[in-house]
């Protein structure tokens, strides 16, 4: 088996692990550095339960080997420190189970960012990514539209 030490950026703070070189970011964060927001859900990519920013794009961690991380800024939903986007998904009743809702709060939280001013085609592409069995997606649009400065609001 072999380690590596590497460093990650993880919500502002400097995070020095040992890993082996196949473990996920999902795994490293979840395990090593027991950050549990992001959620393992499907572990290939679909369903958007993992979902961090890494680097301003919202990013799958269970696709991310933890080595390819090193040297980037990681965000995950417990670095957001009572973001606008967490406070509408409360208001506009944007989750009900809450399994998938850190991945859909990081994703929009990525979306805000890199296209503050996204049309709503853009927010449907947005959401397309994530995936959640209990809800629809009306109420997550409207908390993504009610952030956004020059959206009309949902």
């Amino acid at each position: 088996m072999y380690n590596s030490e590497i460093t990650l950026n993880v919500n502002g703070e400097n995070r020095s692990v040992y890993v082996r070189h196949a473990d996920t970011l999902l795994y490293v964060l979840r395990e090593k550095l027991g950050l549990t927001g992001a959620k393992p859900g499907c572990l290939n990519g679909d369903c958007g339960a993992c979902t961090v920013d890494v680097d301003g794009e919202s990013m799958k961690s269970c696709l991310l080997l933890a080595v390819e991380a090193a040297g980037k800024k990681i965000t995950t939903v417990e670095g957001l420190q009572n973001h606008p986007i967490q406070t509408e998904f409360m208001k506009k009743f944007a989750f009900q189970c809450g399994y998938c809702t850190p991945g859909f709060i990081m994703n929009c939280y990525s979306l805000i960012n890199k296209y503050p001013n996204a049309d709503d085609i853009q927010i449907k592409d947005c959401l397309e990514s994530n995936i959640c069995r209990c809800t629809g997606y009306k109420e997550i649009e409207e908390a993504v539209k009610t952030v956004l400065p020059n959206s009309s609001k949902g």
